[in-house]
């Protein structure tokens, strides 16, 4: 039998006659005189083999190791193996499309500078076309996928008290106004302060742990992330943002 004959009579091409022999699956064959290989019964047995077994999700691997293994209960043990495998697989990827549908039903879960979870998104106002909020919320998206859970339930927790004081929905509509108004602005602009303070007003109380934290927030703020951040801003920005830094470390607002 020619390779050709092999390969349509397993169902499988020649290429793959040719890989498993590369891989050392399948013994290559004697050859005539005439220096053609031929195949015998043997090989459509071992081939054939081959073919279930990589159907039933076996990598080449496995399979090399079922068929050095001639007891059956080694090739159970495998199989079985293979199956709890496919259960694990199946549950993570019904786990996963579980919290994608959630993602999908949660409005504003998925928008340009998200995506976030469903329980921020269900926090946060849009942004309503202000640069300025739409950079806050991807800021608090960052901070909420690279939290622990529990500094995520602290900040989610923090942010729930803030919106439902008074005011607060407002107070940060205003904020924004002001941070887009001083894009063009110098930094020596009155609206700074303004703007600070308002920003300030936005930060939520529970974050704030008190003068010690509020002093450490302070030395840190020219470090690291936080001086990236800052570079992302325009000149007056950055300012009206380092000042309420300052405000804020000063310790919680009565």
């Amino acid at each position: 039998m020619r390779i050709g004959e092999l390969a349509a009579t397993v169902g499988v091409t020649t290429r793959a006659v040719r890989h498993y022999h590369h891989e050392g699956l399948l013994a290559e064959p004697g050859r005539l005189a005439n220096g053609y290989r031929t195949y015998t019964l043997r090989h459509v047995v071992v081939l054939a083999r081959i073919r279930r077994l990589t159907e039933l999700g076996l990598g080449l691997p496995e399979v090399r190791d079922v068929l050095r293994r001639d007891a059956g209960k080694d090739l159970v043990e495998v199989v079985e193996e293979l199956d709890a495998d496919l259960a694990r697989q199946e549950a993570a990827i019904r786990e996963r499309r579980a919290r994608l549908r959630t993602l999908l039903d949660a409005e504003g879960a998925l928008s340009a500078d998200g995506p976030v979870s469903p329980e921020l998104a269900a926090l946060l106002p849009g942004a309503g076309g202000s640069p300025m909020a739409a950079r806050d919320r991807e800021l608090l998206a960052l901070v909420e996928s690279t939290s622990s859970e529990e500094g995520r339930a602290r900040l989610l927790d923090a942010l729930r008290a803030a919106y439902a004081e008074p005011g607060a929905a407002d107070r940060a509509r205003r904020a924004y106004a002001l941070l887009d108004a001083l894009v063009d602005a110098p930094p020596a602009d009155p609206r700074v302060a303004e703007a600070a303070r308002l920003l300030a007003a936005c930060v939520p109380a529970q974050l704030v742990s008190g003068n010690d934290a509020g002093n450490d927030a302070a030395n840190r703020a020219e470090d690291g992330f936080l001086r990236i951040f800052y570079d992302d801003f325009a000149p007056a920005q950055a300012e009206a943002v380092r000042e309420a830094v300052r405000i804020v470390s000063r310790g919680p607002r009565a």
